[in-house]
């Protein structure tokens, strides 16, 4: 697997976006990328630079397709998943998922369902399915 160039690279809203179709949909030339976008669309040039930026950066690749270039997610997405989820939760937590788990409490965004079904994942050592 290659990994970015640099392991403090970020990635803007629009590249996570492009990241996003690429890791759902597989490799996409601009115009496919595009077309995955909701109106408003964004400018054919405004994905080009971006898509170019990512491969700049190390999270994207590209192979010939015909008349355009087919790029393809080079990150993988369950390591820049758990990076970005890590730096999250140093960042605006104090580094404690204690203090995560807390606020989605506080906030009513998980149930006391979900805690349980949480806690029993942990107690059995296993992924959620």
């Amino acid at each position: 697997m290659v990994r970015p160039k640099s392991n403090i690279q970020k990635l803007t809203d629009k590249e996570r976006e492009i990241m996003q179709i690429l890791w759902s949909e597989g490799p996409q030339t601009v115009r496919q990328l595009l077309e995955r976008y909701p109106d408003p669309k964004p400018h054919f040039n405004t994905v080009s630079t971006t898509v170019r930026i990512l491969e700049d950066k190390g999270f994207v690749a590209h192979e010939a397709g015909g008349h355009a270039y087919r790029y393809y997610a080079v990150a993988d997405f369950d390591d820049f998943r758990n990076r970005s989820f890590a730096d999250l939760v140093k960042s605006y937590f104090n580094n404690s998922y204690k203090s995560v788990v807390s606020a989605l409490v506080e906030e009513e965004k998980i149930s006391a369902d979900e805690l349980r079904e949480i806690l029993h994942m942990v107690e059995n050592g296993r992924k959620e399915d």
